[in-house]
């Protein structure tokens, strides 16, 4: 299973927050990126600016065929596609789109690919905490 971690802090020429999440959603399903789960949505305080506008995250578990760095690939095109702009670390947003975990493999960055996994500050992050629970835990007494 892969889990993949979503948030929102600024509106995009689609809609809200809310808005960007859901659309993300539906171009990851037309890259052939199956959604199995998706948890509630989570109001967070941005890091590390708490000035900047309040996230809405979301953690959705899904399959798809892709490796890994392909999904990143894809994830990246995603969040273009919505207007996010790189200009500086941890500005605000319109689409954050993380890998969380991929399949439980442990992956380590390399001089071709930039990718940690399972993602390195998953114990840090309440917004990612909760979310991964509810959806884990779901069907579960």
């Amino acid at each position: 299973m892969i889990f993949l971690g979503l948030g929102s802090n600024l509106q995009s020429d689609f809609g809200d927050r809310y808005k960007n999440i859901e659309l993300a959603i539906n171009y990851l399903r037309e890259n052939n990126i199956n959604l199995l789960q998706k948890s509630s949505f989570y109001e967070s305080v941005s890091y590390p600016n708490k000035n900047d506008p309040k996230f809405i995250n979301v953690v959705i578990s899904v399959e798809t065929s892709l490796k890994s760095s392909d999904l990143m690939n894809c994830l990246l095109l995603v969040e273009e596609k919505l207007g996010r702009k790189r200009f500086k670390k941890n500005e605000p947003r319109t689409c954050d789109i993380d890998i969380l975990d991929f399949q439980q493999k442990i992956i380590k960055p390399s001089k071709r690919f930039n990718l940690t996994l399972p993602h390195p500050a998953i114990s840090q992050r309440n917004f990612v905490l909760l979310p991964l629970y509810e959806i884990s835990t779901a069907g579960i007494e």
